[in-house]
């Protein structure tokens, strides 16, 4: 192993307070949260179980980068939204996208600062 993968390996939280492995280094029970997410899972309330830890080198934000990690043993399925949830958010989506002065859907949420569609906008029309 590398000095600076080696600088990364804990696995008993000792040194940063919950286990930490290098990149690509993690058993393989402990899943990202994205990880989680593309296997249809959920962490399911448990917390942080271990992290990774590499250097970064990219432009802008130089230093160590982190990844949090969750323990695929305790994770629970995706929850599915009900029928009335599901159309109350198209509802709520569709009122975004409405704009006030010509009521037609825009197609695209409106911009908040304007407040209207962007037709609307560059005619000048006023609310």
């Amino acid at each position: 192993m590398s000095r600076i993968r080696a600088r990364f390996w804990d696995p008993a939280g000792s040194k940063y307070g919950i286990p930490t492995y290098p990149w690509r280094m993690a058993p393989a029970h402990l899943l990202t949260m994205r990880q989680l997410t593309a296997a249809g899972l959920r962490p399911g309330g448990q917390g942080v179980q271990a992290q990774i830890m590499w250097a970064s080198t990219r432009h802008g934000a130089p230093g160590v980068r982190v990844a949090y990690l969750y323990d695929i043993r305790f994770a629970l399925p995706k929850r599915v939204a009900t029928p009335a949830q599901r159309e109350a958010l198209a509802k709520a989506n569709a009122a975004r996208r409405t704009c006030p002065i010509c009521r037609r859907d825009a197609g695209y949420v409106l911009p908040r600062h304007l407040g209207t569609c962007l037709d609307c906008d560059s005619a000048g029309v006023a609310a």
